[in-house]
């Protein structure tokens, strides 16, 4: 934090004058005068001329307190714009010396456009693709990082189309909304009917989200009849708790009967659950977001997409490793060194560990790493092997998983991308 004492002064002091709120809402109180003379000249038009004599000194005084209020947000604005100039005087924006990204243009775009599909931004996202279509950008390869559209005589075609962007358009409007549904007004049925329609895909998976959502449904019904203070008002809220395990929860049975006995259990404590051994079951806070957040792990999922946005990720570990890398670079000009390392870091960067990606597979079967020409493929059971060890299991007819008794056909793998 050395040398930025200053400039989080001034970013403080920004934060607490820059508020456009005061201006807003005397143009409000201006506005009110405006309405209430102009409602009285059409009540009484002779009065017109008294009228607007006697608004002037008000409306000249409201519009002056307007100007002074954007006076103390532009004063404010200026000191920070002065404070980072100061301080990234002799800064200048590094330089794209080795961009990789320059020869994969459609790859950026595309993972723009599925941004801002994932975001809900559906016309942004139209219009976004529709301009890239139009003017698609050219490959531009810098040394070291061939052009992988060289030999492909679509080289130039953005790599999605409008019937593609309607179609996850649509998927990503039915996710909003149920997750509009979740955080919003507290209602479980949209999730749940989700859930039950794709059960099998689910299940197959080995997903807990429909008896998570079942679960917080059995939750809210329990806690319907409490008090402000965790009490229970009456038994209407257990009974109906009851009746809903009775008539939902059998299909679990199989693999949630534990969590299935102690929620039953939890009948017992009905009148005290604060001070049970349920209370964290029951008064769980963040049991809601959690299970948002698992709704949307899920539906991106069977979308054959990660939770999160790939550009968000992207830009958000840049922005921590940037100043590492700037540094590293600044060291570099100074020694009059090269990075000689490929397709690696020079220097060990600071990531938080949600950003840490197993970038390396090593086969279960053959312990061999995975390699471009030997990747990583799943097939239909859920078991991962590389393309090598499933070429020599299957001879190109059907074959039983190394790991359990399901037969597949080769064909049917699918390769993972890591």
């Amino acid at each position: 934090m050395e040398g930025l004492d200053g400039l989080l002064v001034e970013q403080a002091h920004l934060e607490k004058k820059g508020s456009l709120q005061p201006a807003v809402d005397d143009v409000q109180k201006t506005i009110d005068l405006l309405k209430a003379a102009r409602e009285k000249i059409i009540a009484d038009p002779r009065s017109a001329g008294m009228t607007l004599a006697k608004l002037q000194n008000p409306a000249k005084q409201s519009m002056d307190k307007v100007n002074d209020d954007l006076k103390v947000v532009y004063k404010a604005l200026g000191n920070y714009t002065k404070a980072l100039d100061k301080k990234f005087k002799n800064a200048s924006l590094p330089t794209a010396e080795n961009d990789a990204l320059s020869s994969h243009p459609n790859l950026i775009n595309r993972a723009i456009a599925m941004h801002l599909l994932r975001e809900g931004q559906f016309g942004v996202a139209s219009t976004f693709i529709d301009e890239a279509n139009a003017h698609p950008p050219r490959p531009e390869p810098t040394p070291g990082s061939p052009n992988p559209y060289a030999n492909d005589a679509e080289e130039h075609k953005f790599a999605m189309d409008n019937i593609q962007s309607q179609k996850l358009q649509q998927e990503f409007a039915e996710m909003y909304h149920i997750l509009h549904e979740l955080r919003q007004k507290r209602n479980l049925d949209p999730a749940i009917k989700w859930a039950r329609k794709n059960s099998s895909v689910l299940e197959h998976r080995g997903s807990n989200l429909e008896f998570e959502l079942c679960r917080l449904q059995y939750v809210v019904l329990f806690m319907g009849s409490s008090t402000s203070d965790g009490g229970m008002q009456n038994t209407d809220g257990p009974m109906r708790a009851w009746a809903y395990a009775r008539s939902e929860f059998g299909a679990f049975q199989g693999r949630y009967s534990r969590e299935i006995e102690r929620l039953s259990g939890a009948l017992s404590f009905w009148s005290n659950m604060p001070d049970s051994p349920y209370r964290q079951t029951f008064h769980n806070e963040s049991a809601w977001e959690e299970v948002a957040h698992s709704f949307t792990r899920e539906f991106c999922s069977l979308l054959g997409l990660s939770a999160d946005s790939p550009l968000y990720i992207a830009a958000t570990a840049g922005a921590i490793a940037l100043p590492t890398l700037l540094k590293m670079q600044g060291i570099m000009k100074t020694k009059k060194t090269e990075w000689t390392t490929r397709q690696e870091m020079a220097v060990e960067l600071p990531l938080p560990p949600a950003y840490h990606f197993h970038s390396i597979f090593v086969c279960p079967v053959s312990k061999e790493q995975g390699t471009d020409q030997n990747p990583p493929m799943m097939i239909p059971c859920g078991h991962v092997i590389a393309k090598e060890t499933l070429e020599r299991l299957s001879k190109g007819a059907r074959f039983k998983c190394p790991y359990c008794p399901q037969e597949s056909h080769p064909r049917d793998a699918k390769r993972v991308y890591l």
